[in-house]
C-alpha cells in the first residue's frame, strides 16, 4: 500500500474543517452507538461453567483444533474454486527467486520460523531449475505457483515429526497464507501490477486466515470485528460495561463523549437495541425489497432489469445469510421466529459472529468480500449463501409470514437517511485521523497511510455499512468525493486522490459499472466532474512555468484528469470539456508570449550595436524551447492540449513581427561602411535561423495562417553578397597566381592556381545552395549573378595566365636570356639566313611553365563543365524563361548585345618609308568613340599581309563606332600608324545575327578584314558560362597560336621557295653527308613507305620530260635543319603538355605545314592577279616528297603525335589535289572551274548559318556538338584551288573577279530569300515572346565621329 510521510502530510494540512451537513452530530452518534452496541452483544461467547480447569483447557484446546481443522483446506481446488486464473508479471520470478534466497538463509527476520524456512528453502530450490523457470514463464498463471508451492509444502509438512495426525493440515494454511504474502511483498517492488492479481492474492489470504483482521485504508474491504473478540471461545461472560466494549469506545472517542456520559446512553440503548431489534431489521430489508420499497432498494433504482436483479440476488443473499448467523449465534432468537421464517443451513462447527461480508462480489469470492469470521467465509456459510443467490425469492417467502413487520422505514439500526448518515461518519473519521496524524505522537518521518484512516475507524465504518446496508460502489465514491474536497481545502497531499481513484477501479472490477444503482453512477459523475474541474484548473495554473515546465510536475493531474476522462462520465455531469480545455489553451499561448516578450526584453537590453544579434539569441531559445518541450511532451496532453505546437503557434509569429519591424535598421547597419556594425555572416545566420523557425511552425502549426515574405526580407543581402563576391574576384584570380609555380601537378599537367581559383568559386556556389532559397525565380537570378562573377574570374585569369605566356614566348632581354644552344637546325638556319639573304632567325626554345599553361586553360574547361553541371545552369535558365514576372513598362531596361568582332587579316600595306624591302611589325587596336582602347591584337612581324585572326567580345546596348588603327611596333619610342578604318555596331544593322565580313580601306593604303556577328545578351547562367568557356577557348588559341608562331617561321624558312631553288642548284652549298649524318639514325622510317596517296593524271596530259632527278635522301637532307628543330622542342611539348593539348598543338603544326605546302605551290585566292611563278615539275615533287616526310615523321609508325586519320585529313587531300591540276591548260582550268562552282552551289543550297552564338559554347557538351556539325559542313571543293592556280596564269583576273561576283551574288539571293521566310515565320503568332520580333530594317550609317585627340 501506498505511504507517504507525516511531514509532506502536514505541508498540505492546515487546521480541521468540518463540513456542514442535515444529518446533526448528536443523532449520527446515537446510530454510531447502537451499531457498536450491536456489534459487541453478538460477539460469540462461551458458557461459564464451574468446570475442572484442566478439562476445562482440554476441551478449550480440543475445540480449538476441531476448529481450525473444520475450517482448513483440504483441497486446493476449494480454495481457487469459481477463479479465473490470473497472470503476473514477468519480472515477478526474478525478485521471488532472491525473497526466497534471503528467507531460506535466515536474512529475513519476518520468516523466522524453522518450518516456515525449511519449507520456502526446498521451494527455492525448484524455482531455481531452469524447467520450472521455462514452465513458469509460459504459462505465468499465479494461481499454479501457489499450487506448486503447496505440493512442495504437503511433502515437507507430512514428514514433519511434530505435525501428529492432521496437524500438518493446519500448518499447510498457515504456510500457503505466508507464500501467498511473500507474493504480495514481492510485487511492491515489480513495476506494471494488475489490480485483479493484487485483489486475487487478497482474497485468497482471507480464505485461508479466516480469523486475521485484514484492514483496509478506505474501510471497504474489512470486517467490523476485531482479533481479540474473534475466538473461537470466550471465558469470559457478556459485560455491559463500556470498559469492555472496544467499538464503543472507538465511538465515543469520535464524538468526544465522555465515559460517564457514554455508559449512560449505553445503559437506555440497551433498552431497545436488542439482537431480536437486529434480525428484524434485516426481515424488515428483505421484506421492503420484496414489497418494491425505496429502501434498500427498487428497481426504480437501475437504469437495466439485469442490473436489479443482480443487485436483488446478492442484496438478498446477504441478508438472509446474516440472519442465518444470528440464529447461529443466538438460538433464542428462532424462538421468537418461526423456523420455516428462517433460512435453512447447515450447522458450522465454529460459532461465531458475522463480519463485515457485505459485498456484491461475494459469490465471486471478491478482494472486497474479505472476512474475518468463520461463521461467514467458511465453506457452509458460503453455500448458504450461495443457495439464496440461486433462488433470489426464497428468503422473501421465507420472511413473509412475519405480518407484525411494516413494510416502509421502520428500524432500530438504520438511520432515517443512511448515505447521508454514512457520509457524515465517514467525514468525521477522517478528519480526526488527520488530525491524530499532526499529534506530536507521530514523528515527522513516520509513514502514514494515504487511505487516511485508522484500523479502528474502518472496523467501526464497516460496521456501519454493514447494518445501514451502504453498499460498495457509494461507499467508494463517497470517499472519493470527500478526500475531494478535503484536498480542496488543501488539508489532504494529493496523492490521496489517486488512491481513491483506484478503490473506485476496484469497485468497478468487481462490480460492472453498468450494474451500479443510478444513484452512485449520478454521484461518481458528479464527483469526477468536480475532480476534472480541480484538476484541469491545477493544470492551468502549471502552465506558467512554461517553457521550462517539467513533466513530473504534472504527471500527477494529468494520471487523474485521463481517469476521470477515460471513465466517460463526463457527459453525465454536464461538463464543457473542450471549452475547458480550449481556456488551458488559451493559458499555454498566453505564457508562452509572455515568456517571449520576456526573453526579448533581457536580450536587447544586452550591449552592444550588432541588431542581428539579440534576433539570433531569440530564435536559439525559440527552437531550444520547442526541441525541449517535444521532448518532455512527445503526445498531447489528455489528446487536445499539444504544449509544444501551441507555444511555437505563439511565439515563432511574434519573431517573424519583430523580425518585419527591424527590416530597415538591421539593412542601415548591414551597409554602413566596410566594418558594418551587423556583419553580412550574421544575417545569412539569421536567415538559415528564420528558416528553421518557419519549417518548425509548419510541421508543429500545419494549418496556421503566420505569414513572412522571408525571401523578400533577405533578397537585398544576398544581392550585396553577391556584389562583394563580384569585387573580390580579382583578389581570388591574383591570389591563386601569385601562390603558383606553374609546376604539373597530377596526370593532367596542370598547376594549383587553376584548382585554387576553382575552390574560390566553388565556395559560393556551396553557399547559395545551403541557403535552399525558397523561390525558384529569385534562386535563378542569384546564380545568374553568380555566373556572371564566374565569366568575370575566368576573364580575368585568362588574361592574367596570357600575360605571364606571353613574358614567357617573348622574353625581353633584361627579364629573360635565352640560353644560346649549339645545334644542328641553328647551324642550318645559319647558313641558310647566309645563303638565302633572309633575316636572321633568333633560336628559341619552350619552357614547361609555358606548356603548364596551356594546360591549365584546358583543366579550367573541364572544371567549368563540372561547375556548370553542379549549379544545375539549364534547369535555372529554364525557370528563368518561363517563372519571370511581369515587369513594368517604366522599369524594362534597354536590351544589350553582345558584338563579336574577328580581326582577321590586312593586305595592301604600304611601309612608312620608301624602302621596297622593308616589312612591318602590325598589330591593331580598337578604340572607342573617346578614344580609349576596347581591344588590341598581338603583333605579326615582318610582313605586308598580316594575319592576326584574333575574336574580341564588345557588350553595347546603343550604337558604337570603333576605330580600327593598325600600328606597326617601333621597339624604342612611339608605335606608328599605318593607317585607320571606322566602323559603327549598330545593333539594326547586324539584326540577322549572321557574321559580316567587313572589308574596310585604310585611310593611307591597304584594307583590313572584320568578321563581325552579333547577338543578344541574355541574363541567365547559359549566357556567361558560354562567355566564360568562350573566353578560355579563345585563350587557348592564342597560345596554341603562339606555340605555332614560334615554330611557324622555321617551318616557312625550311619549306621555301628559295630551299627549293638552292637545291635544284647542282652549286649547292649545303653538306649533304653532314645533313645525311643528323637525319638518318632519326627518320629511318620515313624512308619509302606504302600510304602516300596516289593521284592519277588527266588521260591528256603528256608524260613529264623529268631532268636528272634528286633522291630521296638528297630531298629530305633539306628538311633536316626543320627535324632538328622538332627533335630539340617537341620533346618538352611531349612532356608537358596533357594529352589533349599536345594533339591540339601537334594538329595546329601539321596544318601550319599544309599551309606553308599550299602556299608554296599556288597563292591565296583573290581577284588581282598575283606575280607568283608556277614551280617546275621537279619543284613540284620535291614539294610533295617534303610532305610526305614530314607525314611520316609525325606518324612515326603509329607511336608519333598524331594519329594517320588527323594527318590525311581534307586539308591533306586538298592539297594533294593541287597536283592533279597544276599543269592543265588555262581554258581547261577555267571550264572545270565553271563546272565546279555550279555543281558545288547546288549541292549546298542552304544559306550561310548565324554566327557562332555564347549560348552554343555554354558547356563541354555543347562545344563538341558545335565542333561536329562544323565538321560535317565542311566539304571538298576544288573550285577554289582552281581559282588559286589560274591566279598564276596572265589574263585570267576578269574571270576571277567574275566568278568570285557570281557566288557572292547568289550566296546574297539565297539570304534574302532566308530572311524573308524568317520575316514571315515571326509574324505568326507563338506561345513565347521572341526576342526579335523581325530583322529590323537597316538604318543609314551615323556619321563618323571626328578624330580623338589622345592617340591610342
Amino acid at each position: 500500500m501506498s505511504r507517504l510521510s507525516r511531514r509532506s502530510y502536514a505541508g498540505s494540512m492546515h487546521e480541521r474543517r468540518v463540513s456542514r451537513h442535515r444529518v446533526s452530530d448528536e443523532d449520527l452518534m446515537n446510530y454510531v452507538l447502537r451499531v457498536a452496541l450491536l456489534s459487541y452483544k453478538i460477539q460469540p461467547k462461551a458458557v461459564d461453567t464451574p468446570s475442572n480447569e484442566a478439562e476445562s483447557k482440554e476441551r478449550d484446546y480440543s475445540a480449538r483444533i476441531q476448529g481450525a481443522i473444520s475450517n482448513s483446506i483440504f483441497s486446493l481446488g476449494d480454495l481457487f474454486s469459481g477463479s479465473k486464473g490470473v497472470r503476473f508479471p514477468k519480472d515477478l520470478l526474478k525478485t521471488l527467486e532472491q525473497k526466497l534466497q534471503d528467507i531460506a538463509m535466515g536474512k529475513d527476520p519476518a520468516y523466522s520460523d524453522q518450518l516456515i524456512r525449511r519449507t520456502m528453502a526446498v521451494f527455492y530450490g525448484q524455482v531455481k531449475d531452469e524447467s520450472f523457470r521455462r514452465q513458469m514463464k509460459e504459462n505465468r498463471k499465479i494461481e499454479e505457483l501457489i499450487l506448486m508451492f503447496a505440493t512442495n509444502a504437503t511433502n515437507v509438512l507430512k514428514k514433519e515429526p511434530t505435525l501428529a495426525g492432521d496437524g500438518w493440515k493446519v500448518e499447510l494454511n498457515n504456510h500457503i497464507s505466508q507464500f501467498i504474502r511473500l507474493l504480495r511483498d514481492c510485487l511492491r517492488h515489480v513495476s506494471h501490477v494488475s489490480p485483479e492479481l493484487t485483489a486475487r492474492l487478497d482474497m485468497y489470504t482471507a480464505k485461508l486466515a479466516p480469523s486475521q483482521s485484514v484492514y483496509s485504508d478506505s474501510g471497504y474491504d474489512s470486517s467490523s470485528t476485531s482479533r481479540d473478540r474473534d475466538s473461537v471461545g470466550s471465558s469470559k461472560r457478556i459485560s455491559m460495561s463500556v470498559r469492555d466494549m472496544p467499538l464503543v469506545q472507538t465511538a465515543a472517542g469520535l464524538f468526544k463523549l465522555p465515559e460517564v456520559e457514554l455508559q449512560r446512553e449505553i445503559d437506555e440503548l440497551s433498552k431497545y437495541c436488542t439482537e431480536k431489534a437486529a434480525l428484524n431489521d434485516l426481515k424488515t430489508c428483505l421484506k421492503n425489497i420484496n414489497a418494491g420499497a425505496p429502501f434498500p432498494g427498487r428497481r426504480e433504482d437501475f437504469d437495466s432489469e439485469a442490473a436489479w436483479q443482480h443487485w436483488r440476488t446478492l442484496e438478498t443473499s446477504h441478508l438472509s445469510q446474516l440472519m442465518v448467523v444470528m440464529v447461529q449465534f443466538n438460538p433464542e432468537l428462532a424462538k421468537s421466529t418461526p423456523s420455516d421464517a428462517l433460512p435453512a443451513t447447515a450447522t458450522s462447527s465454529s460459532g461465531g459472529r458475522p463480519g463485515s461480508v457485505y459485498s456484491y462480489a461475494s459469490q465471486r469470492e471478491s478482494y472486497y468480500a474479505t472476512s474475518r469470521h468463520a461463521s461467514i467465509s467458511s465453506r457452509n456459510s458460503i453455500t448458504s449463501a450461495a443457495f439464496y443467490s440461486k433462488n433470489p425469492d426464497a428468503a422473501g417467502e421465507e420472511v413473509a409470514g412475519d405480518d407484525d413487520l411494516p413494510v416502509g422505514h421502520h428500524f432500530t439500526y438504520i438511520p432515517p437517511n443512511p448515505r447521508k448518515y454514512y457520509k457524515r461518519l465517514l467525514e468525521i473519521c477522517i478528519a480526526a485521523d488527520l488530525e491524530a496524524m499532526l499529534s506530536p505522537a507521530v514523528g515527522d518521518d513516520d509513514e502514514v497511510s494515504l487511505g487516511i484512516l485508522s484500523p479502528s475507524h474502518i472496523e467501526l465504518i464497516n460496521e456501519c455499512a454493514l447494518r445501514w446496508r451502504i453498499g460498495q460502489p457509494y461507499r467508494a465514491v463517497c470517499f472519493l468525493d470527500i478526500v475531494k474536497q478535503f484536498y480542496e481545502r488543501n488539508e489532504v497531499p494529493l496523492e490521496c486522490i489517486p488512491e481513491a481513484l483506484h478503490t473506485i477501479g476496484r469497485v468497478m472490477h468487481e462490480i460492472e459499472f453498468e450494474k451500479w444503482p443510478t444513484q452512485d453512477c449520478d454521484y461518481l459523475a458528479q464527483v469526477y466532474g468536480g475532480l476534472f474541474s480541480i484538476f484541469l484548473s491545477c493544470l492551468y495554473h502549471a502552465m506558467d512555468a512554461l517553457p521550462n515546465l517539467k513533466p513530473t510536475e504534472i504527471a500527477p493531474y494529468l494520471q487523474i484528469l485521463e481517469t476521470v476522462r477515460d471513465s466517460g462520465l463526463l457527459s453525465r455531469f454536464d461538463v464543457d470539456v473542450t471549452a475547458r480545455i480550449q481556456d488551458v489553451q488559451d493559458q499555454i499561448r498566453s505564457v508562452a508570449a509572455r515568456a517571449y516578450d520576456e526573453k526579448n526584453r533581457e536580450l536587447h537590453s544586452a550591449p552592444g550595436v550588432n541588431r542581428a544579434l539579440p534576433l539570433l539569441f531569440m530564435t536559439d531559445e525559440l527552437e531550444k524551447w520547442a526541441k525541449l518541450l517535444d521532448k518532455r511532451f512527445p503526445e498531447p496532453l489528455l489528446g487536445q492540449l499539444d504544449v509544444v505546437s501551441l507555444v511555437v503557434e505563439v511565439q515563432i509569429p511574434m519573431f517573424l513581427q519583430d523580425l518585419d519591424a527591424s527590416r530597415k535598421r538591421l539593412f542601415e547597419d548591414s551597409m554602413n561602411g566596410p566594418t558594418p556594425d551587423v556583419p553580412i555572416q550574421d544575417v545569412f545566420a539569421l536567415y538559415r535561423r528564420t528558416k528553421t523557425l518557419m519549417g518548425m511552425y509548419q510541421a508543429f502549426v500545419p494549418n496556421g495562417d503566420a505569414e513572412f515574405d522571408i525571401a523578400g526580407f533577405f533578397e537585398p543581402y544576398v544581392q550585396q553578397w553577391l556584389t562583394n563576391t563580384h569585387e573580390k574576384t580579382t583578389q581570388w584570380v591574383q591570389a591563386a597566381i601569385a601562390a603558383d609555380k606553374f609546376e604539373a601537378e597530377g596526370p593532367e599537367g596542370h598547376s594549383s592556381s587553376i584548382i585554387d581559383l576553382f575552390d574560390s568559386l566553388r565556395s559560393p556556389i556551396n553557399f547559395l545552395d545551403e541557403l535552399e532559397w525558397s523561390d525558384e525565380y529569385q534562386e535563378a537570378k542569384f546564380y545568374t549573378s553568380l555566373s556572371k562573377t564566374i565569366s568575370r574570374a575566368i576573364e580575368q585569369y585568362c588574361r592574367s595566365v596570357e600575360e605571364l605566356f606571353m613574358a614567357e614566348m617573348f622574353p625581353r632581354p633584361t627579364d629573360f636570356i635565352q640560353p644560346q644552344k649549339s645545334s644542328a637546325w641553328l647551324e642550318k638556319a645559319k647558313q641558310l639566313a647566309t645563303t638565302t639573304g633572309e633575316k636572321k632567325l633568333n633560336p628559341f626554345n619552350f619552357r614547361p611553365e609555358s606548356c603548364v599553361k596551356l594546360n591549365n586553360i584546358q583543366a579550367a574547361r573541364r572544371l567549368l563543365d563540372n561547375m556548370y553541371a553542379q549549379m544545375k545552369a539549364d534547369q535555372k535558365a529554364e525557370i528563368l524563361a518561363t517563372a519571370a514576372p511581369p515587369v513594368p513598362e517604366k522599369d524594362v531596361k534597354p536590351q544589350r548585345y553582345l558584338f563579336t568582332v574577328k580581326i582577321a587579316i590586312a593586305e595592301g600595306l604600304v611601309p612608312l618609308d620608301s624602302s621596297p624591302s622593308t616589312k612591318l611589325d602590325t598589330f591593331v587596336t580598337l578604340s572607342d568613340e573617346q578614344g580609349h582602347r576596347l581591344a588590341k591584337t598581338r603583333t605579326i612581324y615582318e610582313t605586308l599581309s598580316p594575319r592576326w585572326d584574333e575574336t574580341f567580345d564588345l557588350s553595347v546596348e546603343k550604337p558604337l563606332w570603333l576605330m580600327v588603327s593598325v600600328r606597326d611596333r617601333a621597339l624604342i619610342g612611339k608605335h606608328d600608324t599605318v593607317g585607320r578604318a571606322y566602323i559603327c555596331l549598330d545593333p539594326r544593322r547586324y539584326g540577322d545575327y549572321l557574321t559580316h565580313d567587313q572589308w574596310m580601306d585604310l585611310d593611307t593604303q591597304g584594307r583590313i578584314l572584320l568578321r563581325i556577328s552579333m547577338e543578344g545578351e541574355k541574363d541567365d547562367p547559359q549566357f556567361y558560362f558560354g562567355r566564360a568557356f568562350r573566353s578560355l577557348k579563345r585563350a587557348e588559341a592564342d597560345m596554341v597560336r603562339v606555340f605555332i608562331d614560334k615554330i611557324s617561321p622555321f617551318i616557312r624558312q625550311s619549306i621555301s621557295r628559295p630551299v627549293l631553288k638552292s637545291l635544284i642548284k647542282t652549286n649547292t652549298s649545303i653538306d649533304y653527308n653532314k645533313a645525311i649524318g643528323n637525319v638518318t639514325a632519326l627518320y629511318r622510317s620515313a624512308l619509302g613507305g606504302s600510304n602516300d596517296v596516289q593521284i592519277p593524271l588527266p588521260s591528256s596530259e603528256k608524260p613529264r620530260v623529268r631532268p636528272e632527278e634528286l633522291t630521296d635522301v638528297e630531298i629530305e637532307q633539306a628538311l633536316t635543319p626543320l627535324f632538328d628543330f622538332f627533335d630539340a622542342n617537341l620533346p618538352t611539348l611531349n612532356t608537358y603538355l596533357s594529352d589533349s593539348a599536345k594533339e591540339m598543338v601537334m594538329t595546329r603544326v601539321w596544318k601550319e605545314i599544309l599551309n606553308v605546302i599550299e602556299g608554296l605551290l599556288i597563292p591565296p585566292l583573290s581577284n588581282i592577279e598575283s606575280d607568283m611563278k608556277p614551280l617546275t615539275d621537279k619543284e613540284v615533287d620535291i614539294a610533295f616528297k617534303w610532305l610526305k616526310f614530314l607525314r611520316d615523321y609525325f606518324y612515326a609508325g603509329g607511336e608519333g603525335p598524331i594519329p594517320l586519320e588527323t594527318l590525311q585529313n581534307q586539308k591533306y587531300r586538298d592539297v594533294l589535289s593541287i597536283r592533279l591540276y597544276y599543269d592543265w591548260h588555262t581554258d581547261a582550268l577555267m571550264e572545270e572551274c565553271v563546272r565546279m562552282m555550279q555543281q558545288s552551289l547546288r549541292a549546298s543550297p542552304s544559306v550561310k548559318k548565324r554566327a557562332k552564338s555564347v549560348k552554343f559554347q555554354r558547356n563541354l557538351g555543347t562545344i563538341k556538338d558545335r565542333k561536329r556539325e562544323k565538321q560535317q559542313e565542311k566539304e571538298g571543293s576544288n573550285g577554289e584551288t582552281i581559282l588559286r592556280i589560274l591566279r598564276m596564269r596572265p589574263g585570267t583576273s576578269d574571270f576571277i573577279a567574275q566568278q568570285l561576283h557570281a557566288m557572292t551574288s547568289l550566296q546574297a539571293e539565297r539570304e534574302a530569300q532566308a530572311q524573308e521566310a524568317q520575316k514571315r515565320k515571326l509574324a505568326r503568332p507563338s506561345r513565347q515572346q521572341q526576342q526579335h520580333q523581325s530583322i529590323p530594317e537597316v538604318p543609314e550609317i551615323p556619321p563618323v565621329p571626328p578624330l580623338p585627340s589622345k592617340d591610342s
